[in-house]
């Protein structure tokens, strides 16, 4: 677990480099039709903020965890909420939520399974957080890719 909270935890130091990049880049779109780079950060920090509220807490021996939102309706939701935030405030809610969720993961025990919206696949804490750290290098690629051009 160790290995992959570090992995996990390792977005927040590529998020904070985020920092010594002007606004004005960060909230141009990746590519057409797409999202902005402070609107990738607001998409990771709110599904930290739902894996932090709704899912951790439960986590606990055959417990079973609500299913995931819609991903379309959770992305959209996420873009409203925080449509008045700046870039700066993004990039801080992201890093505080972050270390929060994953000292919390943290504190789960390894021997703990647990399914998710009534499935069949029994999933550990570090099972759980593998599926994040896949999702923070799809949207870390498209980051990079979108600050070397």
């Amino acid at each position: 677990m160790n290995k992959t909270l570090n992995q996990y935890g390792k977005t927040i130091d590529e998020v904070l480099k985020l920092t010594e990049t002007s606004s004005i880049k960060l909230c141009e779109a990746i590519s057409e039709g797409k999202w902005s780079i402070r609107e990738i950060v607001g998409h990771l920090y709110y599904w930290d903020k739902f894996n932090l509220e709704k899912m951790v807490p439960l986590m606990d021996q055959d417990a079973d965890l609500p299913k995931f939102p819609d991903h379309d309706q959770h992305n959209e939701e996420a873009m409203t909420f925080l449509k008045d935030y700046s870039v700066e405030t993004i990039i801080d809610n992201f890093v505080v939520t972050r270390k929060e969720l994953s000292e919390r993961l943290s504190s789960i025990d390894g021997e703990v399974r647990f399914t998710i919206g009534g499935g069949k696949r029994k999933f550990s804490g570090e099972s759980f957080v593998k599926i994040f750290v896949k999702h923070d290098a799809h949207h870390l690629k498209q980051i990079n890719d979108k600050l070397d051009s």
